[in-house]
């Protein structure tokens, strides 16, 4: 090492030891912590209060893992704030109800600057310092204004930023990392390659010209103020699943694990295979200890719902600050905080699509047996104000579809009673809409009520329709591919023969709201290794709907008029999740 290079390291070396211990982590010393568990939790809460340290180490007093060296992983990103960050959100929210999730909507909208990197956790608090140091050394050159175009591919969709903005940034994410590197120990890598912003990633291709129509209304020239911040995660989950609990649950086995509502969960796709149907193997965000828990009490969530903000610089024209935030995109400007505004603009073309009434596809699991799902008190407790849901949103139901088992005619029945429709739409049983003969446990087809016997057991049955697949077409055990061609055409059918606008409710199984959606709207059908898990996850009376958009001769999924019924048996259902999403 050249006698220059050993002094400069003596100098920084030394200034590491000098630095006197932070208050917050002298308080946790004095509450009798270890030193290095004691800046472990400061470091996965982003050091921000006492209490949010505290809270993090009681709540990881049974971590297995909490002992072991490793550090948080860091990225700095710019983020845009204000006008165009609401314009952003608006997209964000819009794109995936049109188009389903895609790679974009893991993480909020933002700016590479440095891929992720580690950093001791002694050595955190120098890292917030290399932030401050280069943003104040950009303040007056960094430009109040950044040029955005837009740049769509089959599969990427989002803003290129113009060269001499870029070159800007590029040699703002090279000071950080060789500040980062001489304060904190830290190997950075900044940012060389096009710098952007994406909007979409990794979608469908058929859906590039929607998403397209809805980036348009976003005006990359609104008001901004750009914030370079700081965020952590925790490196050992980074391949894996992360899901939200929608339930607590309570381990009746040593092996199972404890989750509140609310609680992120990491899974790894890769050793669920020999886990039990219905259970995962997850390791809890809260707590750090791993087990066994049920599958549908959770939901997906995004990948960057468990990071951490530690430090943001935000470049302000005529001043600048450096501030310790929170999670939300609030800014502080002159001492306030002001909230996002959502984007007119945008809502207004929205709302313009759907003013018109179009045809609707409504495709529904059937319901189970309500005196097993509640007890013998189940008629007091259904019977409440929210037992009409579906007539309170005015559910224009044109036809109704349903499978030849009578749980599905039975579920039917009910809906047209509650819509008040009983008297004007009768069902037609279609034979096609049964579901996977496969998973028929007598391997042969069932003996179904005939129309006739439906009729004189007082169901609103229409004896003149006659089904697209008849009846002795079903044949026991098909294959997968056979199921999927029998779905695909029987739905195409259905919808052509109804042309009048208005819903065609469709009540089948559970395996009915992929395999007559996704073909409908021009997804291909699901790998059958993947379908069962889907199947799975579909409660009593999960419902999808789909919308047609005639000017543009395709359908899109779109919310359900209303929620899925859920209580303890009946899991939350989120349509995107399985149906649309891969």
């Amino acid at each position: 090492m050249a006698v220059a290079e050993t002094q400069l390291y003596a100098k920084v070396s030394n200034k590491h030891r000098n630095k006197s211990t932070s208050s917050l982590l002298e308080s946790l010393l004095t509450k009798g912590f270890p030193a290095h568990i004691a800046q472990k939790a400061l470091a996965a809460t982003g050091q921000k209060t006492i209490e949010d340290a505290a809270k993090w180490l009681h709540s990881h007093c049974n971590d297995p893992s909490l002992d072991d060296p490793i550090p948080q992983e860091y990225a700095l990103y710019l983020c845009p704030t204000g006008s165009l960050h609401n314009y952003l959100q608006e997209f964000w929210k819009e794109s995936k109800r049109q188009c389903g999730k895609n790679r974009a909507h893991e993480i909020f909208p933002h700016i590479t600057l440095c891929d992720f990197f580690t950093c001791e956790d002694q050595k955190v608090e120098l890292l917030y310092e290399a932030l401050k140091r280069v943003g104040e050394s950009f303040s007056q050159c960094f430009p109040p204004f950044i040029s955005l175009s837009l740049h769509s591919s089959t599969s990427y969709l989002g803003f290129f930023v113009g060269d001499s903005h870029a070159n800007i940034l590029k040699e703002f994410a090279t000071a950080f990392s060789a500040e980062a590197s001489a304060l904190a120990d830290c190997h950075v890598k900044p940012c060389q390659k096009q710098v952007h912003l994406t909007l979409a990633h990794k979608f469908y291709p058929h859906h590039q010209k929607t998403l397209e129509q809805l980036a348009k209304s976003i005006n990359p020239g609104e008001a901004c103020q750009w914030v370079a911040a700081l965020y952590s995660r925790d490196m050992r989950f980074v391949h894996y699943q992360t899901l939200r609990a929608v339930f607590q649950y309570k381990p009746q086995n040593i092996d199972e694990l404890m989750i509140n509502a609310g609680d992120f969960l990491y899974v790894d796709p890769t050793q669920q295979s020999d886990v039990s149907e219905g259970w995962v193997i997850g390791t809890s965000h809260r707590t750090g200890c791993r087990g066994f828990l049920p599958e549908n009490y959770t939901e997906r969530a995004n990948e960057s719902d468990t990071w951490v903000k530690h430090r943001e610089y935000a470049f302000v024209p005529a001043s600048r600050f450096f501030t310790q935030t929170e999670n939300e995109p609030n800014v502080k400007l002159n001492g306030e905080v002001h909230n996002p505004i959502m984007s007119r603009s945008v809502a207004n073309i929205l709302s313009v699509q759907n003013t018109a009434l179009r045809r609707g596809l409504l495709v529904m699991r059937h319901g189970e047996r309500v005196d097993q799902v509640f007890g013998k008190s189940w008629l007091q407790q259904c019977l409440t104000a929210d037992g009409e849901a579906l007539l309170d949103q005015e559910v224009a139901v044109s036809y109704v579809y349903s499978s030849p088992a009578l749980r599905c005619i039975q579920t039917a029945q009910n809906i047209l009673e509650g819509l008040k429709l009983d008297q004007k739409v009768k069902i037609r049983v279609e034979p096609g809409l049964f579901e996977w003969t496969k998973w028929e446990a007598s391997r042969l087809i069932p003996n179904f009520m005939t129309v006739t016997e439906l009729t004189e057991a007082s169901y609103k049955i229409d004896t003149s329709y006659r089904g697209n697949f008849p009846l002795s077409s079903l044949v026991p055990s098909e294959t997968y591919e056979e199921y999927v061609s029998r779905s695909s055409t029987v739905i195409k059918q259905i919808v052509t023969s109804c042309p009048s606008k208005g819903v065609i409710l469709i009540v089948g199984h559970g395996s009915s709201l992929a395999s007559f959606t996704r073909p409908l709207i021009g997804l291909p059908a699901r790998e059958s290794s993947d379908f069962a898990q889907v199947v799975r996850k579909i409660p009593s009376l999960g419902m999808c709907f789909c919308e047609e958009l005639k000017e543009e001769n395709k359908w899109q999924m779109v919310n359900p008029p209303v929620k899925t019924l859920t209580h303890g048996a009946n899991a939350a259902f989120n349509w995107r999740n399985g149906i649309l999403d891969d």
